[in-house]
C-alpha cells in the first residue's frame, strides 16, 4: 500500500523557475524513501507541497487517501514535518517547546503531558527537558526538532536534510533514531544530499536533479546498475580546453578493450566502468601514455550512489555541491 502517490507534481515560481518537474512518486507505507540530490535540486520544494506549505504549479500529490490541496487540512493530521531551519524556540525549555506544538495539535492537556515524556524517551532527552534549548548541542536540538514534528503520532514523518551541518558522529547518532523511529511503525520520507546518509537508511531512493527524476530504486538495485567498478581519471588542466576532442581519442582507443563496460565524459576527464579495476588501471594508463594521451589522477571505486548520479547526470554529486 503507498501512503504517497504523486502524479507529474511541478513547481514553477515566477512563470519561468521549473522548481519540480513532473515529479512521479510511489512511497509505500513503512518504509524509509530518501530523496537524494545537491542543493538546488527540488528536494524542499517537493516536500513543501507534499505538507501543504506550496501549493502545486500543476499534476496532483495523495497522502493516505487525501489530495495535498482538496483535503489538506486532512493530510496535516497524519503527517510530522522537520525542516531545514530550526523550528524550536531557543529561549524556551526542551519539554516547552514540546508542550507548545502539542497545543497547536489541540493535543488534551492530560494526554499530552505522557506524550511529551514519551517522546523524550524515544529521542533520549528526558535528563535535559527542563534546559533551555539555546544550551542544547546541535545534535541535540535536531532530536528535539523531530521530536515536535512526532508529538502527535503522525503515520508519515518528512525530514528535510535531517543532519545538516553536524558532524560525523552526531549524524550517526540521529540515524540511529531515524532508524528506530521506522521501527515504530512510521514511514520516513527524508531528503539529503549526503551518499552515504542516503544509502544507509532509504529502503528506497530516487535521485533529483534539477527538479526531476533521473533514477529510482533500492540502493542495491540502482548501484547494480553500474556495471563493474568506476575508474576517475582526470586530464592536467592545461589541456582542459581540449578534453572534448581527449575524450573522443580515448574513448575510440578503449571501447574495444574486453574489460572495459563503458566509458562517460566528465567535467575533469571521464569515468571508465571496467570488470577488476585493479588490474585494469595499469593496462589503461600503458595504452593512454602510448596514445600521447597524459592522465594527471587516477581514482578507482567500487559501486556508489554517487556513480549512479554520474551515470545519468554526466557530474558528482559533491562537483554540484
Amino acid at each position: 500500500m503507498n501512503i504517497i502517490e504523486t502524479f507529474d507534481l511541478t513547481k514553477i515560481y515566477n512563470k519561468k523557475i521549473m522548481a519540480v518537474d513532473g515529479l512521479n512518486l510511489k512511497v509505500k507505507k513503512g518504509e524509509i524513501f530518501g530523496l537524494l540530490g545537491p542543493n538546488g535540486a527540488g528536494k524542499t520544494t517537493t516536500i513543501r507541497m507534499l505538507t501543504t506549505l506550496t501549493k502545486p504549479t500543476s499534476g496532483y500529490g495523495m497522502i493516505g487517501g487525501f489530495d495535498i490541496v482538496k483535503k489538506a487540512s486532512e493530510v496535516r493530521k497524519i503527517i510530522g514535518y522537520s525542516a531545514q531551519e530550526a523550528g524550536v524556540i531557543p529561549d524556551a525549555t526542551g519539554r516547552e517547546n514540546l508542550m507548545l506544538y502539542g497545543h497547536y495539535h489541540h493535543i488534551d492537556l492530560r494526554i499530552l503531558k505522557n506524550r511529551v515524556i514519551e517522546i523524550l524517551d524515544l529521542v533520549d532527552l528526558r535528563d535535559d527537558a527542563d534546559r533551555l534549548v539555546k544550551t542544547y548541542s546541535g545534535g541535540m536540538r535536531k532530536r528535539l526538532e523531530i521530536a515536535t514534528a512526532l508529538i502527535h503520532k503522525p503515520k508519515l514523518l518528512f525530514l528535510d536534510e535531517p543532519t545538516l551541518g553536524l558532524d560525523i558522529q552526531t549524524r550517526v547518532r540521529i540515524w540511529e533514531y531515524i532508524q528506530k523511529l521506522n521501527e515504530e511503525g512510521i514511514t520516513i520520507l527524508l531528503t539529503t544530499h549526503y551518499l552515504e546518509e542516503a544509502d544507509k537508511l532509504s529502503d528506497s531512493v530516487a535521485i533529483i536533479d534539477h527538479g526531476h527524476i533521473v533514477a529510482i530504486g533500492t540502493p542495491k538495485d540502482l548501484k547494480s546498475k553500474i556495471k563493474g567498478d568506476t575508474i576517475f581519471l582526470t586530464f592536467p588542466p592545461q589541456v582542459q580546453e581540449k578534453k572534448n576532442k581527449l575524450f573522443k581519442k580515448a574513448e575510440r582507443i578503449l571501447s574495444d578493450l574486453s574489460f572495459v563496460n563503458s566509458i562517460q565524459p566528465t567535467k575533469e576527464g571521464m569515468c571508465v566502468y571496467v570488470n577488476n579495476g585493479n588490474e585494469a588501471i595499469p593496462v589503461l594508463l600503458r595504452i593512454l601514455e602510448k596514445e600521447d594521451l597524459m592522465i594527471e589522477s587516477t581514482t578507482l571505486s567500487r559501486p556508489s550512489l554517487d556513480d549512479v548520479f554520474m551515470k545519468y547526470t554526466g557530474r558528482k554529486i559533491r562537483e554540484v555541491e
